[in-house]
């Protein structure tokens, strides 16, 4: 059987086990695009039903999660940990809190970890987790006893050696002290490891919050020096206003850029003079408030409800909120008003048909698996100062976390040439990080 063949019954057969989970059906055709060059040219990943039991996570965890609010109710949740792939090392992986949460998605979260982590080269299995809790509107005293009850019956499964949650979205520094508090007071040991995220008078990193953000201008950094470009004089777009995106905004502005344009789910804003950082981050995080308000404090900026963030011209794009956000229509759109690099700063953002549009418009397009890795780079480095006890100084630690995202934008390069498709991100990030594990999975056995 051809490799295209065999790639699309593969396929077949694990949406057919995974059914009504659309977005973990994403996550796996994305890589199965790539793979059919693979198999091509080395059949015997498709032996030992290796496929099958890559896709297939190790272990599913949902549990029952029952708090109760200030006045009194209960009111029950439902929590996930998805141990998708240990054959590199622990399962590393965060903690979504989200109304959405559902187990496709934190499948596809859990699968594209896994090879995201894979990308790192540190010695790191793949995992995702989370819950159906929102806590916006909830008070400390109920975020604290949702976190509790979370942790309660989630210690059972995590450890620094077998599984390190971290956060993500809807779970910040103050959930993750909750559910280490927790921890420690249910396993009687101080296991700094056990958990990432943590602040920093209490075994957390340095850069840890800004990793994601910082590495994503990294890695676009690396793209432009790779066309003998740089930031200097780009105009750029950044969705989302989030963690992720404000500490994209500081970097890409520190590295010479001009990040014109954010969004939030209420709009957008736009200033030509460029994103006032202090005056965002004091509304999104002093404020909590809507993205609207920006255009009040910034005469030179103008804000829309209606239309897409997509729509401002610009140089580089930066997806930085949530998944699917960047449509075929957005992609048009983008291409022709003159984007000139494409970069995914959240987990799978771009749909399939937008990914392949920038492909054959020629646009560089790198996705979340490498270009947002500065998030669990900076975990295992903070993994590593637990371990030992440590703590590095901001610079020494920002530097190791530049060095990683080079180190993953040359295998994602030389990847892609290797196969024969210079300069195509998506092909060199997903067979460096296929080849990776599958070959540890055939070093160990049938496992």
């Amino acid at each position: 059987m051809r490799a295209a063949a065999r790639a699309e019954a593969f396929f077949q057969d694990i949406v057919a086990r995974n059914a009504g989970e659309p977005e973990f059906h994403q996550a796996v055709s994305c890589l199965f695009e790539s793979l059919v060059l693979l198999l091509e040219r080395a059949p015997h990943y498709a032996d030992a039903a290796l496929i099958q039991r890559l896709c297939e996570p190790e272990r599913q965890v949902i549990f029952r999660v029952p708090w109760q609010d200030d006045l009194g109710a209960i009111h029950v949740n439902r929590g996930f940990r998805v141990q998708f792939n240990s054959v590199l090392g622990p399962y590393k992986g965060g903690l979504r809190f989200h109304p959405r949460v559902n187990l496709g998605i934190v499948k596809f979260l859990g699968f594209e970890q896994l090879f995201k982590n894979a990308l790192t080269g540190l010695p790191l299995g793949g995992g995702k987790g989370g819950a159906d809790f929102d806590p916006k509107g909830k008070s400390d005293a109920e975020v604290m006893r949702f976190c509790q009850s979370f942790m309660t019956e989630l210690y059972r499964h995590i450890g620094p050696d077998v599984d390190v949650p971290a956060g993500d979205v809807g779970v910040g520094v103050r959930e993750i002290g909750y559910m280490f508090g927790q921890h420690k007071r249910l396993t009687n040991s101080y296991a700094s490891g056990a958990i990432t995220g943590k602040g920093l008078s209490w075994g957390g990193s340095r850069v840890r919050k800004e990793a994601t953000g910082y590495g994503l201008a990294y890695f676009v950094s690396e793209m432009l020096d790779a066309r003998d470009l740089a930031f200097d004089g780009c105009k750029v777009i950044v969705s989302g206003a989030g963690n992720v995106a404000l500490h994209t905004i500081e970097k890409v502005h520190q590295m010479g850029g001009t990040v014109i344009a954010c969004s939030d789910s209420s709009g957008y804003i736009v200033d030509e003079q460029g994103i006032d950082l202090e005056a965002l981050r004091t509304l999104k995080e002093a404020r909590r408030r809507s993205i609207h308000e920006y255009a009040t404090l910034v005469p030179s900026a103008r804000y829309r409800a209606d239309g897409s963030v997509w729509d401002v011209p610009c140089d580089i794009a930066l997806p930085c909120a949530t998944q699917n956000e960047l449509d075929e229509t957005a992609a048009r759109t983008l291409v022709k008003n003159g984007v000139r690099i494409v970069a995914e700063g959240a987990n799978m953002p771009t749909t399939p048909e937008a990914r392949r549009y920038f492909r054959s418009a020629g646009i560089p397009f790198a996705p979340g698996k490498a270009a947002n890795a500065g998030g669990v780079v900076t975990s295992a480095l903070e993994m590593q100062q637990n371990a030992s006890r440590d703590s590095w100084s901001f610079e020494d630690t920002d530097e190791r976390l530049a060095t990683l995202m080079r180190n993953i934008h040359e295998r994602c390069i030389g990847t892609a040439e290797e196969y024969g498709r210079p300069g195509d991100y998506v092909l060199g990030a997903n067979i460096a990080a296929f080849k990776k594990v599958a070959d540890a999975m055939i070093a160990l056995g049938i496992i």
